[in-house]
């Protein structure tokens, strides 16, 4: 691999072997995962997930925040009641039976996580590994599958509650500096495989204002992203779309070296999760938690739906 082919500096390409392809999730150690779980106090589980809601025949599916443009979610009953009204023959026993069908194009859609191998520049992924196995009927490098789970202590930083408002405005890029003084208010060292979790308050925005919910979003700034890289984190959530800031054209304003998914996915195989409804979290006023997450085992996915969950 030449010099000019490699992720720019700072980042994690070799740290765990020339192979890796789980990047961050070498943070979590057995230690991490057995001090993460003192961060439960009461015993208490939120989901931090947005609903899915499909139909292919109403517009219940818009209901939820989600990307302008993007494939919605599609649920469907593949045998329901009517079925066995219009005579479609019961089960032995005379029971009733309801099955699913599910399309999901997760990303910008729905609660989900991106894997490694979900963006990058150049002719290589995360850790060197060849852009051209990425492929269309999926990536043989640093798939989805390589995330069998993940276990560890999460951080709240709830920065509208820390500017003293309800909703962060969509110009507003959330600093190094910010996080620093929230961390000091907290008393709270983030550190080795913690999973930070951002708060912007921005999906409450989409029930009033679907248009106002697409005109930009709050987020992280580039130094925030890289302050955060640099104290080995193993996983960054957040409730708006692209953890990143995005203006009234739906796109990231940063530079390709400062791009945020560059940074955490591309240069430091730090995993993301967007989308996230985090009011519950918020109002129970509890800075650490277990953070418990898994994605669907999709082989080769650039990414998942997935149900994360604080345990209070």
């Amino acid at each position: 691999m030449s010099q000019s082919d490699q992720a720019p500096k700072p980042n994690n390409w070799g740290r765990w072997g020339e192979e890796d392809q789980r990047g961050a999730l070498n943070l979590l150690s057995g230690d991490v995962v057995r001090s993460a779980m003192s961060s439960v106090a009461q015993g208490r589980v939120l989901s931090l997930s947005l609903p899915i809601k499909g139909s292919t025949s109403s517009s219940v599916s818009s209901t939820v925040p989600h990307l302008k443009g993007r494939p919605l979610p599609q649920h469907f009953m593949s045998v329901d009641g009517a079925d066995y009204e219009a005579g479609v023959k019961l089960p032995a026993g005379g029971r009733g039976m309801a099955d699913d069908a599910l399309i999901v194009s997760p990303h910008g859609t729905t609660t989900h996580m991106d894997a490694l191998c979900h963006m990058w520049t150049g002719k290589q992924i995360y850790n060197g590994h060849p852009s051209s196995r990425i492929r269309s009927y999926g990536a043989t490098r640093c798939g989805m599958e390589n995330v069998e789970g993940i276990v560890t202590r999460g951080v709240l930083f709830d920065v509208p509650a820390f500017r003293g408002i309800e909703v962060l405005d969509p110009d507003d890029r959330i600093s190094a500096v910010d996080l620093e003084a929230m961390s000091e208010l907290m008393g709270i060292t983030v550190g080795q495989g913690d999973a930070v979790v951002i708060r912007t308050g921005w999906p409450t925005v989409f029930s009033q204002s679907p248009e106002r919910y697409w005109n930009g979003e709050p987020g992280l700034s580039c130094d925030a992203a890289q302050w955060l890289a640099a104290r080995d984190i193993a996983l960054v959530a957040s409730d708006n779309s692209a953890i990143s800031g995005l203006n009234v054209q739906g796109r990231a304003d940063e530079s390709l070296d400062d791009d945020i998914h560059m940074i955490f996915l591309w240069r430091h195989g730090i995993y993301l999760i967007e989308m996230l409804w985090l009011e519950e979290l918020a109002a129970a006023g509890q800075a650490t938690f277990l953070f418990v997450v898994a994605p669907l085992k999709i082989v080769g996915g650039t990414g998942s739906p997935v149900n994360p969950l604080a345990v209070l």
